[in-house]
């Protein structure tokens, strides 16, 4: 309505309570690769003052609310690309009562790996590690061998949104005109609703139609090929064979 709200470390905590999430996230700025490293270092140092307000803020609710489920809180590291920034965003937060913790911030996509090991190797071991805004197959292989437990990403659903589906030769387009006779499920391994009950031909259909249930079937099927990849690749963690299912999976995906 044209109203104007400010929003704090505080404000970030009640709002997070109220809507009852599970995990939440401290309040954080989150820079791009364009700022330069005096502004990069202000904002850290920021980040981590807020990150003190979110504890004290969470804990203050959580006492209020005691009879509701615990909700855990996770710090935010920042620091971009600089080395020296990620790891002392790391070890400041972990001087902080958080439940986990989140890497976010600006970073590219060859440096991921980098810099998720450097985070890694400085944030206590037994606390949850969960990388935000990474969802693509390849860049979650690259992250779990760094150290990262969890993820969260909208690019499953939304290049689904737009066709794009995921197979273990590679993402298509199904709305490219060779599937509209195609009879097949999107992914013959894939035990999803939409490649149990649907073919390639009648998604495609649904697009070119502009069918919403288009979009959903798509959703459907990308979100449980990211979910099963990562059952494997968990199962492979702990049978000790993750570098193999690494190399077979991509080697598949990518080629």
């Amino acid at each position: 309505d044209g109203s104007f709200h400010r929003f704090t470390p505080e404000v970030s905590m009640q709002v997070q309570h109220q809507i009852g999430a599970d995990i939440m996230f401290a309040y954080d700025e989150c820079t791009t690769l364009m700022n330069t490293r005096e502004y990069q270092e202000r904002s850290l140092n920021r980040t981590f003052e807020w990150a003190k307000r979110c504890v004290v803020e969470h804990e203050r609710l959580t006492g209020e609310r005691s009879h509701r489920l615990y909700q855990a809180l996770f710090g935010v590291v920042q620091g971009a690309q600089y080395e020296d920034l990620r790891r002392k965003a790391a070890r400041d937060l972990a001087t902080l009562d958080f439940d986990g913790f989140g890497i976010g911030g600006a970073l590219e996509k060859t440096e991921l790996g980098t810099i998720v090991r450097w985070v890694n190797e400085e944030l206590p071991e037994g606390k949850p590690r969960h990388l935000l805004g990474i969802g693509e197959p390849e860049d979650v292989f690259t992250a779990v061998e760094n150290g990262a437990d969890t993820f969260d990403c909208v690019a499953p659903s939304r290049i689904a949104r737009n066709g794009t589906v995921y197979h273990q030769q590679g993402r298509f387009h199904i709305t490219n005109a060779g599937y509209k006779r195609d009879f097949r499920p999107i992914d013959d391994e894939c035990d999803c609703y939409t490649c149990q009950h649907h073919t390639r031909a009648y998604v495609h259909h649904l697009f070119k139609a502009k069918e919403m249930l288009a979009s959903t079937l798509a959703t459907i099927h990308n979100e449980r090929f990211i979910i099963r990849m990562i059952d494997v690749m968990r199962e492979s963690i702990i049978e000790g064979r993750f570098a193999d299912y690494k190399a077979d999976f991509l080697g598949r995906y990518l080629k």
